[in-house]
């Protein structure tokens, strides 16, 4: 009777008090009982009866906070008297992306990150620096104990090969 009701309610101890519920229904009615079908049948549909009238209950039922206030934050919204749309979102939903989309991101971010590791030592410690770890030009000539210009030699052949890696990958896939 138990594995029935929580077929139809949310939680064990609701469930259990259909089981109640149902008990005392069948206490009831026993006497109106016509054995059309087996008692074990016609028990377990004044449980399905009870569930089914608990559950519509439990759905209606709204619960609130006691700390109950707006659920959107109201600096989102346009002031009263904003001239055209007072009270409007102050700011159109931002897009979200779609599965393909994220699944482009992570195919450029393996080229990407396949290119740097195909990079000669110099020119990947650089790259990686500068534009992975977002370190200043001088941090990165202070690191590596190289000069500046170096450095923007080294960044600018990483920078071109990362690129042509790119450039090769996304024409493969065009053609596709």
């Amino acid at each position: 009777m138990l594995r029935l009701a929580l077929s139809h309610v949310e939680s064990r101890a609701v469930a259990e008090e259909v089981v109640q519920d149902a008990w005392l229904t069948v206490l009831r009615s026993l006497d109106r009982f016509e054995r059309r079908s087996s008692l074990r049948t016609w028990v377990l549909g004044i449980v399905v009866n009870c569930a089914r009238s608990r559950a519509r209950t439990e759905r209606r039922i709204v619960t609130t906070s006691s700390e109950s206030g707006p659920v959107v934050d109201p600096v989102r919204f346009l002031p009263a008297n904003h001239p055209r749309w007072p009270h409007h979102w102050a700011a159109e939903p931002t897009e979200w992306r779609t599965p393909e989309a994220e699944l482009l991101v992570r195919e450029t971010r393996s080229v990407i990150l396949d290119a740097i590791d195909a990079l000669p030592s110099t020119q990947r410690e650089v790259v990686l620096l500068r534009d992975v770890e977002g370190l200043q030009s001088t941090e990165v000539c202070n690191i590596l104990r190289i000069t500046d210009t170096h450095q923007r030699v080294l960044l600018h052949r990483a920078r071109s090969r990362v690129r042509n890696a790119l450039e090769r990958y996304f024409a493969a896939t065009e053609a596709t």
